[in-house]
């Protein structure tokens, strides 16, 4: 068993950073290092809150003073939407990023995702309705499209319920197409024991 309850998630979450730290180095214009152990990251996902000593502490502005230098305002939390706003663009980028033959480890792996969004997301309203979706539309999790679609179908029900305009379905991959990352980097990983992709 892992040492926390939520490695997993937190592992996805820093596949997912490292590539979206990838796009915001060539957005503000810093070089790219050749090699993955000499870069110094723009931010980092840790399941702990203590900082190892032998990493890096970046002095790269973080993405949040970006924004918020941007927007010309002070640092605040975030309102309901702009959370809203930053789940949707990380769910739709892991669909992007699912396998078009998911190992039976990553369909459970998503499904607990979204099981524990709907139990721990920060916003209780949010997640009580989340929720009430998930009984009604259990994830599809057993290839990319099929995942990609269910995604789009649930983000169009949570828009119906918020007045918002629902995004045609059957665009969605030209909309959150997968990462272009170097040499795989971007390929999720589930942990497999060896022999269950066999038995697909």
């Amino acid at each position: 068993m892992s040492e926390h309850p939520l490695q997993a998630l937190f592992e996805t979450v820093a596949k997912v950073s490292n590539s979206i730290q990838a796009q915001l180095s060539n957005l503000i214009g810093q070089p790219r290092h050749s090699s993955p152990t000499t870069q110094t990251r723009l931010f980092s996902v840790s399941s702990s809150s203590k900082v190892r000593s032998s990493e890096n502490v970046s002095t790269h502005p973080q993405p949040t003073d970006l924004i918020n230098k941007q927007k010309g305002n002070s640092a605040s939390p975030l309102t309901k939407e702009e959370l809203g706003r930053a789940t949707w663009t990380f769910l739709h980028t892991l669909a992007a990023q699912y396998p078009d033959k998911p190992t039976r480890q990553q369909k459970k792996d998503v499904k607990e995702l979204m099981s524990i969004l709907s139990r721990m997301y920060p916003c209780k309203e949010c997640a009580d309705h989340f929720q009430e979706i998930l009984r009604s539309n259990p994830v599809q999790a057993g290839s990319h499209a099929e995942f990609s679609q269910w995604l789009c179908h649930v983000h169009n029900t949570v828009n119906r319920s918020l007045s918002k305009p629902v995004f045609p379905c059957e665009r969605v991959d030209a909309r959150w197409g997968k990462l272009e990352c170097e040499q795989r980097a971007c390929d999720l990983l589930g942990l497999t024991s060896g022999f269950e992709d066999k038995m697909y």
